[in-house]
């Protein structure tokens, strides 16, 4: 019998980005308390540019925007928000989304899965993906679990299951 895998890969779905980013511009020129300070979201190059008049302001903003990722399933360790700075009269933050898994990262995973994984399962690193592979389909699970079990500073999506 074949051996059965699957990828660990760090993707976002752009466009569910783009609607959490839409819902986020709506609320934040409806609210009331947004009125009349600049406040604004935009997509500016491949950044989101958040921007208000007040550091307090344009942090509320990145507030309401990291609550409509959460609620489209975003996690939010593939935002990578800087801090407030301020740039004539406003304060603006840049948040980038991040993608792929670092090779340092995958080697990371990879010696999880070597030292703590089930015996005979096979972790190699292609790209900014991780493939994991074993015989044992209950091996590959076991990985699963003890993955979701760690902290990374990165967000992991088990795909290619077969």
């Amino acid at each position: 019998m074949a051996d059965s895998s699957f990828d660990i890969v760090s993707k976002v779905e752009r466009q569910e980005v783009d609607n959490a980013l839409n819902q986020a511009a709506k609320e934040i020129s409806q609210r009331y308390d947004f009125k009349n300070v600049g406040a604004s979201i935009a997509w500016s190059g491949e950044k989101i540019l958040m921007q208000a008049n007040s550091e307090e302001r344009v942090s509320a903003i990145l507030d309401v925007f990291q609550s409509k990722l959460i609620k489209r399933g975003i996690s939010l360790k593939a935002l990578d928000a800087g801090e407030p700075q301020l740039s004539g009269k406003e304060y603006k933050i840049f948040a980038s989304i991040e993608e792929g898994i670092s090779q340092e990262n995958a080697k990371k995973v990879a010696k999880i899965i070597r030292d703590e994984g089930p015996k005979g399962v096979k972790a190699q690193v292609q790209g900014e993906e991780l493939r994991v592979s074993s015989k044992s389909r209950d091996d590959l699970q076991a990985v699963i679990s003890l993955l979701k079990g760690q902290d990374f500073d990165f967000a992991l999506q088990f795909v290619n299951y077969r």
